[in-house]
């Protein structure tokens, strides 16, 4: 399992970077006025340049894509229910991805802001969630259907 854990997460870590990288491109295209942003320009200021930024940003983007490729290993705890696997990677996501948020301004720096930002993440890992388990409940009627 362990092996497995280290495996994911390495592989996890460029995927983040990717991940982080399309951010960059797609908030510049929405508020970039046709100029590309690497970063947001209050974590620049924060760090004293653009590239100390940027390095940050990439190192915490592969940590994101550790964490979140690492702890899929809980999708596969069949002894566990569903609502425990849920509520597990749920949370070790939020502890990743909301620190990271905030250390890297893609949230506003207040208490509106924080609550703000876990509702999105909380509404987007929701219709994540709601889609891949009526996947998996289709394929399993596929299945059925199959054995009868």
């Amino acid at each position: 399992m362990k092996k497995k854990i280290l495996l994911r997460g390495a592989i996890g870590m460029p995927t983040g970077i990717a991940a982080g990288y399309l951010v960059t491109v797609v908030l510049s295209l929405i508020w970039g006025k046709g100029y590309y942003s690497p970063c947001v320009p209050t974590l620049v200021d924060d760090m004293g340049n653009e590239i100390r930024a940027v390095i940050l940003q990439t190192l915490l983007c592969a940590l994101l894509g550790a964490s979140f490729a690492a702890s899929s290993v809980i999708w596969e705890m069949e002894h566990w229910s569903i609502a425990k696997q849920t509520g597990t990677y749920f949370l070790i996501a939020s502890v990743t991805m909301l620190p990271t948020a905030y250390f890297l301004h893609w949230m506003e720096r207040s208490l509106t802001g924080f609550l703000s930002y876990l509702g999105i993440f909380a509404g987007i890992f929701l219709a994540i969630w709601l889609f891949q388990f009526f996947l998996a409940m289709r394929n399993v009627q596929k299945i059925n259907a199959k054995l009868k």
